[in-house]
């Protein structure tokens, strides 16, 4: 088997998929991992080419699937398929390029390995998100258009062909691959299926982390862009009552520092307006289900208010949350229940899409174009920014926000020395 002119396949499906897995309804999983040879927990042959499965193949992808089981049980749905992404790769590597059992690799193996995802081969990388697996006939098949890596154009970009050669990971991506990594060895260890975690050690020696001592930029909207967007936003629900759900969740996410998960309908949770509760003294607070399963009761403001009752007023129901009514916050548009994270960005991407058209005629490309790159999260940091930037104190907003601590707020949002470094700059001269 030729690795560079044989396409990687997935190993893993989705977590609720992993619960129910069996290999009669994956087929080609089966057949990726099953040598020529009979398989049995206690047989050590290895099948006549090396090219082909190898016995260790179908335990290290047990290793891989009972590793992402306890992390599906244990953690986000965000960190079973980050972590998923990651094993997965690692293991193919593995498979495919290294051809050495991960229990038997080296610093120097981990290393060669953060070689291959700087620079992966061509057909390892993909343009776009895709399901790796597509139901046919009943069964589980392989999406062929699925790849490992994944490189995209920009949102702002013109032109969208991509040069899949000049793919190179992120410092996120890097430090997100050897943290999924480094947990996979330390479960493994717990398991005492290895002993040692060469990730661990390889980490510091890698020469393709950056220290960096850049000036940190937030991804944000200026306060102009914020407010064409909820300018926008209002517009298109006054005109048209079924955007009132649009305007409520932009509202939701810069004012109340939501992620969009936190407002979507999730496995174990299912937010409802009951989750807005009032205290004894009259201030209203929102109940989150956030990063690292832990509940957070974030401030609401009375201004917010109004957006809420707006909102509640369009479904048909009282100005106000009653206590304990458990209608569901942002109900689908066609369907019960709650909207998934995915549909929520849509609908919140509709309202960037119009913003952007509205301030580039007014203001110009140049200042509306954040619009154009902004995600659902740049609302998150808009709102907080804006509070450092109003003086409220950091642990209230720290609290509010979902950090572990203040040390956390405090790097990504305090730019008050930035700005001051930036101003006092502006007045060197050239002559």
């Amino acid at each position: 088997m030729s690795v560079l002119k044989t396409c990687p396949e997935p190993l893993f499906p989705t977590y609720p998929e992993l619960c129910e897995f069996t290999f009669e309804d994956y087929p080609t999983v089966k057949t990726l991992l099953t040598p020529d040879v009979e398989v049995n927990s206690e047989s050590t042959a290895e099948p006549e080419s090396e090219s082909g499965p190898q016995v260790w193949w179908l335990e290290h992808w047990h290793w891989g699937k009972d590793f992402l089981a306890y992390t599906g049980r244990n953690k986000s749905a965000h960190t079973y398929d980050r972590f998923r992404n990651e094993i997965e790769k690692f293991l193919l590597w593995s498979f495919f390029i290294n051809k050495v059992p991960i229990d038997r690799l080296r610093k120097t193996d981990i290393l060669q390995y953060a070689d291959f995802c700087w620079k992966p081969p061509v057909n390892w990388i993909g343009t776009s998100n895709q399901e790796r697996f597509k139901l046919a006939n009943g069964y589980f098949v392989i999406n062929e258009h699925w790849q490992p890596f994944k490189i995209q154009a920009a949102k702002s970009q013109m032109i969208k062909d991509i040069d899949k050669k000049k793919y190179r990971p992120s410092q996120q991506t890097l430090t997100s691959t050897f943290t999924a990594i480094i947990v996979f060895y330390n479960y493994l260890m717990a398991e005492e299926l290895c002993y040692g975690n060469p990730a661990q050690i390889a980490k510091k020696d890698c020469k393709h982390f950056i220290n960096d001592v850049q000036v940190k930029e937030v991804k944000r909207l200026t306060n102009s862009q914020w407010q064409y967007l909820l300018d926008t936003a209002i517009d298109m629900a006054d005109e048209n009552q079924s955007y009132e759900r649009n305007l409520f969740v932009i509202a939701a996410l810069k004012t109340l520092f939501l992620r969009v998960s936190e407002l979507s309908e999730r496995e174990f949770w299912s937010p409802i307006m009951g989750h807005f509760w009032q205290d004894e003294d009259e201030n209203w607070w929102f109940k989150v289900f956030g990063k690292g399963r832990k509940l957070r009761d974030t401030t609401v403001p009375p201004d917010f208010m109004s957006f809420l009752t707006r909102y509640r007023l369009s479904r048909g129901f009282s100005q106000l949350p009653a206590n304990g009514e458990n209608t569901v916050l942002v109900e689908k548009i066609r369907g019960q229940g709650g909207m998934s994270s995915r549909h929520l960005r849509r609908i919140v991407q509709e309202v960037f899409d119009l913003a952007y058209q509205n301030m580039k005629q007014v203001e110009g490309e140049n200042r509306a174009l954040k619009l154009k790159e902004a995600s659902t999260h740049w609302l998150r940091h808009t709102g907080a920014s804006m509070e450092i930037e109003r003086g409220r104190a950091l642990k209230d907003l720290s609290e509010d926000l979902g950090h572990a601590s203040m040390a956390t707020t405090d790097t990504v949002y305090v730019q008050t020395e930035n700005k001051k470094r930036a101003e006092s700059g502006k007045r060197r001269k050239v002559d």
